[in-house]
């Protein structure tokens, strides 16, 4: 991710922003089990009874597999710059071992050419959430030797992508990986350890280390690499030390987790005291953290919503609103005694709040934690109810007001001296939601599961106009 920023003006963005859309392999590929590709803990976890709404899965998804020439037309139809995709790894190396599968990679090329022939710059993600099912059968992400598998893994897509692609991220949203998938088990592969939660989390640090070793080894150097975290924004519910307290126990195992041994080298020490009683970090062996410490091209940030933490305190009434699934285990080792709280204001279909200050404070706490690393908004979205009217239209205000409003919050922190390059919209188009099925639409494109018929709403056409002229087109009914 190699543009240099221009600089910005209060309503305008710089002329090299990148005005970019993303998915993610299992939620619209389809196909999972064309070309050699074997099932990824996704395929196990959605066909397990009770994992997913209505037991969903992405079988067929939006069956972009087959439909990715017309998916590329589409987004340049949307006026889109770039964007961003994942690459399947059980696609690509079945097993997790071996020998690539060239039928597998042979779609990628096709889509990366798809997508140069469009003059659309493609982001290739090597990880989000689909590690192929055998390797979690030997043990998964608390286990080294999945950290080493995924670097042989990177060079075998950087070696095969490397000459066309400029932009890599190697790990998306680590957090969810290690805390969802091995903490609360509202994600794939649905474990319940909260120890095993931590050692995925400094595997999926290693995995990102080795990667981007692997990557460097085999691509241009020209080329970008970049990691996406979904770094929580943590906001006490008052200012008294244990609520303080609170919020630095999840930033912590939020943030600090990652971006601790990613961008200096070292795990906080309020990390390692808080979570002594779940694990002793003795899996952190010499050496990894210089690997997992290498230098970065670019920073990607994922961003919904903002978190509000207290102290547990029986005399007041907060729900827990984390907003990672209903879960009786807590996604967060060592803090039972934090209590989450319901952000006030307008809510999504998540249940999310809106709240595009927390984005720009995330950016500029960036800019301070790194400075001089260029950032880029991987991902920034919300999940409405959109239905087509009785003309086949789709008209989402509600999306064009969070795009707006988040937008507008990137412009003001680029203003202020934040080196942001490119947003990327989640999503491109209403895809399987991992636990709720398809029952949360987060696309621009509205999606009819039954036909697979693509329909643009009301906010891919604002959208549109945004990346054509670098501002922001005004809010319908505003």
């Amino acid at each position: 991710m190699s543009e240099s920023a221009t600089p910005a003006t209060p309503v305008t963005f710089p002329s090299a922003f990148l005005w970019g859309s993303a998915t993610s392999a299992y939620q619209i590929e389809g196909a999972v089990r064309e070309g050699g590709r074997t099932p990824s803990i996704w395929d196990t976890f959605s066909h397990t009874p009770g994992k997913t709404l209505g037991g969903e899965h992405g079988d067929i998804a939006v069956d972009h597999y087959h439909r990715f020439r017309d998916d590329v037309a589409l987004m340049a139809d949307l006026g889109l710059t770039a964007y961003r995709f994942s690459v399947s790894w059980p696609r690509v190396q079945p097993t997790g071992r071996g020998p690539a599968v060239q039928v597998g990679l042979d779609f990628y090329r096709r889509l990366v050419d798809e997508l140069l022939a469009h003059g659309i710059k493609p982001a290739v993600t090597l990880y989000h959430w689909d590690l192929p099912q055998e390797l979690e059968d030997a043990g998964g992400w608390p286990e080294r030797d999945t950290a080493f598998r995924f670097a042989e893994y990177a060079q075998i897509v950087g070696e095969a992508l490397g000459d066309r692609v400029e932009q890599w991220i190697t790990l998306n949203e680590p957090w969810c990986s290690a805390f969802l998938g091995y903490g609360s088990g509202v994600h794939a592969p649905g474990r319940t350890d909260p120890e095993a939660s931590l050692r995925a989390a400094h595997h999926l640090n290693l995995a990102h280390g080795l990667g981007t070793t692997a990557l460097r080894s085999v691509m241009p150097a020209r080329n970008s690499i970049a990691i996406s975290l979904n770094s929580a924004v943590v906001r006490p519910v008052s200012q008294s030390p244990a609520d303080l307290a609170a919020a630095q126990r999840i930033d912590d195992l939020a943030n600090g987790v990652f971006h601790g041994p990613i961008l200096h080298g070292a795990y906080p020490q309020s990390l390692l005291a808080a979570t002594a009683q779940v694990t002793d970090w003795s899996y952190v062996l010499d050496g990894d953290l210089g690997v997992i410490h290498q230098p970065l091209d670019a920073l990607g940030l994922n961003y919904y919503t903002p978190a509000l933490v207290s102290a547990a305190d029986e005399q007041r009434t907060g729900a827990r609103a984390d907003g990672h699934g209903a879960s009786e285990h807590s996604p967060w080792p060592g803090a039972d005694d934090v209590e989450f709280h319901q952000t006030p204001g307008e809510r999504t279909e998540m249940g999310w709040t809106i709240d595009p200050t927390g984005l720009r404070d995330l950016i500029m706490r960036y800019t301070r934690e790194a400075p001089g690393l260029p950032l880029y908004i991987t991902e920034n979205g919300a999940a409405y109810d959109d239905k087509p009217d009785a003309e086949g239209r789709v008209h989402d205000p509600e999306r064009i007001a969070y795009l707006h409003g988040h937008l507008a919050a990137v412009r003001g922190a680029i203003a202020e001296g934040a080196d942001v390059r490119g947003y990327y919209l989640w999503s491109l188009m209403d895809n399987f939601e991992w636990a709720y099925g398809y029952g949360k639409r987060f696309g621009a494109v509205y999606v009819d599961y039954a036909t697979q018929a693509r329909t643009p709403k009301s906010s891919a056409l604002w959208y549109r106009e945004a990346a054509r002229t670098g501002t922001l087109p005004e809010v319908p009914g505003h």
